[in-house]
């Protein structure tokens, strides 16, 4: 997508799977399940896209999935049709790791943040994209710094620590504007420092928000993850953005979702326009799996 100076494109890395009532928390299972498809065992297919933005003398990634350091248990655990790769994602777009100068992290939970680092072959831990600065929060650095025992688990330190002692890590407190037209703001909800990212140009917005809009059928405000420690701010968040982005004819980008790559709202608050995936082998292997026709709309 062209964005008067900047370019966007979203990546693939690949698809993989979570549970399906975690990911769409006290929603009944015969209610979502009319939005998006779900296996036998309860697993819905999702992808992993970091964004790509180019443009303004900059080459930011948005996110990074989950690395190449899961071991077997846990590929097999989070149904990865194939290994993380962030370099290989890279590659497929032209590029190698020292053409990103920025990553923007939504947040530090693995599936976002865990290709922030490679370990390499004599088991060192080392940034992957090391002429970056990275941006998230404050407040995720602090969440980082001050586990609580329900996040603990989200924050390895091996998906952080490198890049803090890198001196790689940029903190925004809040609002801030990186680039004309690109700008950070602090939401929470899903995590204590969570953000989303507009990016504007030529007389278009594309609002990113990370895991407060995982897919398309997250688009009701009450439909918030069980995965989300604030889910009380994650409603008042996306009430808010969700009515700038429908006031203001913005696209939705989508970091989770196996369909779409962006949606635009009518002005009635529904989906009126979607920008279609590709169909590529990794996800036919994960709608192989899907036990139940397809919703309405979903098929390609």
């Amino acid at each position: 997508m062209k964005l008067g100076e900047w370019t966007l494109d979203w990546l693939h890395d690949t698809a993989f799977g979570l549970d399906g009532g975690a990911m769409f928390g006290v929603v009944p299972r015969m209610v979502w399940q009319r939005k998006y498809p779900v296996d036998r065992d309860h697993f819905i297919p999702l992808a992993l896209r970091p964004l790509l933005i180019r443009g303004h003398g900059r080459t930011l990634l948005v996110d990074s999935g989950y690395g190449s350091k899961l071991d077997a248990r846990q590929q097999g655990q989070f149904r990865l049709i194939r290994p993380c790769d962030p370099v290989r994602t890279l590659a497929a777009a032209g590029l190698a790791p020292d053409a990103i100068t920025d990553v923007i992290v939504t947040h530090m939970h693995p599936d976002h943040a865990g290709g922030l680092v490679t370990r390499t072959e004599d088991g060192t831990l080392v940034p992957t994209f090391p002429r970056a600065r990275i941006h998230l929060q404050a407040r995720e650095i602090e969440a980082l710094h001050t586990p609580h025992p329900r996040t603990r688990h989200a924050y390895p330190d091996e998906n952080w620590r490198p890049l803090e002692e890198a001196g790689l890590l940029e903190a925004a407190d809040g609002h801030k504007v990186l680039a004309p037209g690109l700008e950070l703001h602090h939401t929470g909800g899903h995590s204590l420092g969570h953000q989303a990212l507009t990016l504007s140009g030529g007389g278009q917005t594309v609002l990113h928000l990370g895991d407060l809009m995982a897919t398309h059928a997250h688009l009701n405000p009450l439909w918030v993850m069980a995965f989300d420690d604030f889910p009380m701010d994650t409603i008042l968040a996306k009430q808010d953005w969700v009515a700038k982005a429908r006031e203001g004819e913005w696209w939705i980008a989508f970091y989770h979702d196996m369909f779409h790559l962006a949606g635009r709202l009518g002005t009635d608050g529904q989906w009126a326009e979607f920008l279609r995936a590709e169909r590529t082998e990794d996800v036919d292997q994960a709608l192989a799996k899907v036990a139940m026709d397809l919703p309405a709309g979903l098929d390609w």
